[in-house]
């Protein structure tokens, strides 16, 4: 975070990605789930007047055009203020007059519950237990993130990673990871490491489609890395079975992420069949 006086200085691009960085930080920050280093910690004054103060910067900005600055002015009077909203549009307009994008790892579908409980602690995770994914040789840290923040979502219990799978502390990846990285952990292990008593099956070309495939109730799905897919020796660990998500496109590809995704909201069907 920066002190709203020592952006005076700045000059104005270094001062716009300045502010559209603290703003991001803030959501997180809004949201419960801080980044380390970056939390919220001035004492002197309360994170909504701070808010404002930066908006105020904002609103002065003459890159930005008047339909911002006057959606800005709105939120600045709206009672009660809405920190996250206000943050949110902020670094939007700041992002446009950049000439970058929000990120498409932002999406949060609302409502969702704050992982905070009225104390102010985090709640305990809600998961499935034993169901786990291994990811092998993953080498992009967003889509390491990415994985993160599905298996979270999806109530996965744990995520492995491969001796060279990217670090999922790296910074791109936990800023993908949206804090989850950070609630769930994760166990670096080799495929021989991984826990013996669950079933390990595999997300590959060549396989039993997904809508044909008899989902464990608990087990380790195995995910390869972007450019190989999984390796010999994890199809040949993978003796539960591979299951493939059929395609119709001429490039027939999926990011490594967006298939996981699908592939977890195909499992958790099931085990809520199970269940029922």
């Amino acid at each position: 975070m920066i002190e709203p006086g020592k952006l005076a200085h700045l000059e104005p691009g270094q001062k716009r990605r300045k502010l559209a960085l603290t703003f991001g930080a803030l959501e997180r920050d809004i949201d419960g789930i801080p980044e380390k280093g970056n939390e919220y910690s001035y004492k002197t004054i309360a994170r909504p007047d701070y808010i404002k103060k930066l908006i105020e910067i904002v609103i002065k900005d003459p890159e930005l055009p008047d339909s911002a600055k006057k959606s800005l002015g709105e939120v600045l009077k709206t009672l009660p203020f809405d920190e996250k909203r206000a943050c949110n549009l902020a670094r939007n307009f700041l992002l446009s007059a950049i000439g970058s994008f929000p990120a498409e790892w932002d999406l949060i579908i609302a409502p969702h519950e704050s992982p905070l409980d009225e104390e102010g602690l985090v709640k305990k995770r809600d998961f499935f237990p034993g169901v786990c994914v291994y990811a092998e040789d993953i080498r992009s840290p967003f889509n390491v993130g990415s994985i993160f923040r599905t298996a979270e979502a999806m109530g996965a219990e744990k995520v492995y990673v491969s001796p060279l799978c990217t670090p999922p502390d790296h910074p791109k990846a936990l800023r993908s990871g949206m804090g989850c990285i950070e609630t769930l952990g994760f166990e670096r292990k080799s495929l021989d490491e991984l826990p013996e008593d669950l079933p390990v099956f595999a997300l590959e070309t060549g396989g039993t489609p997904i809508e044909e495939f008899k989902f464990p109730k608990k087990g380790i799905c195995l995910i390869g890395s972007e450019e190989l897919g999984l390796s010999p020796q994890a199809l040949k660990k993978a003796t539960y079975g591979r299951v493939s998500i059929p395609m119709k496109g001429l490039k027939a590809s999926l990011n490594v992420g967006v298939a996981f995704g699908i592939l977890m909201q195909k499992w958790v069907e099931a085990l809520e069949k199970l269940q029922g």
